[in-house]
């Protein structure tokens, strides 16, 4: 086993540490308050070649995979997870694509996200189908070669900034359950019946748009579908690749907030002696740190996992434990941090309040804390995950 990172990895998470320390600690703030798109940021990304991470080299990217976005959305989070959102959709609506596209559908649609030339966004859930993704209404009905498309995809992280849109739709009966009933496609944002319905008022994660995509019998070239007629399958296996990728934002959130409480009960006095003195803080602090390490664990083995493509049915229990274990724990250490402020940690005069408002998004999307529980739990019931 080999747990220290490569020299490219080590130096990848230095240069986004110092990155994220000097560029977007000092936005994460403003952006929070004015809810205004950092593209400022997101320049700053494309220009320190963050936006092709997780792209092979021979489609303009880096090639560093899912564990090197991994890391450098670790190092982002414990700053801002609005900024690290925006590295997530580098890889969740190119990863079907990546996966199962053809060579004329990654060049045309993967490499400009490498290259920062375009943004794109990830359509599954819908008003009446979130976690139950059988429930989608969509509809891809065939015309000619072509497909049209009409229905109200929500929740879409990005969708105001997005140039293309990974969707998901039926193309056997609505009311259909089964699996081959539901195809992928890439949306053009500029094609007729394409638009931007609401657009959602968050708790936190702000400055990175939410909301609807409106499909009115949008025309969709044969060649935008992606992989085969009834291809859900990929967007099964997309998230499962993407558990470690927001389990990252997790653990860099539960860091950033453990570092700023611990630094200032060290400052803070109570009762003549050091907050960080007294024996009940130091416990706290050790537990929340052992947890953070083990999130850690879980995280970094599920990204190995999933760049070596262990990502199908059989490794489904690991990666869900990582992306249950480090979100939930973002919850709880961003909570006990605060209140290791007491009610400093309440006010807008420090970060907390924020963290734990993010952190709260981080246990629903992409695959709930619940849907992560009976992941696992089907694995260890169908021996995919077992001990002897």
């Amino acid at each position: 086993m080999q747990f220290d990172l490569s020299p490219e990895l080590l130096e990848l998470q230095a240069t986004v540490r110092k990155i994220s320390q000097e560029r977007i600690a000092p936005r994460a703030r403003e952006i929070d308050e004015t809810e205004a798109y950092p593209e400022d940021l997101f320049e700053l990304f494309v220009d320190t070649g963050l936006t092709g991470l997780c792209i092979p080299e021979e489609l303009g990217g880096a090639g560093a995979g899912i564990f090197g976005l991994t890391l450098a959305i670790e190092e982002v989070a414990k700053y801002s997870n609005a900024a690290a959102l925006m590295l997530l959709l580098t890889r969740l609506p190119t990863g079907p694509v990546m996966i199962a596209g053809t060579e004329e559908q990654q060049r045309r649609y993967v490499t400009p996200i490498a290259t920062g030339d375009a943004r794109a966004a990830f359509g599954l859930s819908e008003p009446q189908a979130g976690s139950d993704v059988m429930g989608i209404r969509t509809r891809a009905r065939p015309d000619g070669s072509d497909w049209i498309v009409s229905g109200t995809k929500c929740w879409m992280s990005g969708v105001r900034q997005a140039d293309w849109y990974c969707i998901f739709a039926k193309t056997g009966p609505v009311e259909s359950r089964s699996h081959d009933s539901v195809s992928a496609f890439v949306v053009e944002r500029s094609w007729p019946g394409v638009s931007v319905g609401n657009v959602d008022r968050k708790m936190g994660v702000k400055g990175v748009d939410t909301g609807e995509l409106l499909l009115d019998d949008v025309r969709v070239p044969a060649e935008n579908l992606i992989g085969e007629v009834g291809g859900f399958r990929l967007a099964m296996l997309g998230l499962n690749s993407m558990r470690p990728i927001v389990a990252a934002r997790g653990i860099g959130l539960a860091e950033g907030a453990l570092m700023y409480a611990v630094e200032y009960v060290k400052e803070r006095q109570a009762f003549e002696r050091r907050i960080a003195d007294f024996q009940g803080i130091q416990w706290k602090i050790a537990e929340l740190a052992a947890e953070i390490e083990a999130a850690r664990l879980l995280t970094y083995r599920s990204a190995w996992m999933a760049d070596r493509g262990q990502f199908t049915k059989e490794w489904v229990p690991f990666l869900s434990m990582a992306k249950y274990y480090a979100t939930e724990l973002a919850v709880k250490v961003s909570g006990e941090a605060l209140q290791m402020l007491g009610a400093a940690g309440y006010m807008k005069d420090h970060p907390l309040e924020l963290y734990y408002r993010d952190a709260k998004q981080l246990t629903i999307v992409e695959g709930t804390t619940q849907v992560q529980l009976g992941l696992i739990a089907r694995g260890v019931l169908d021996h995919d995950l077992w001990w002897d």
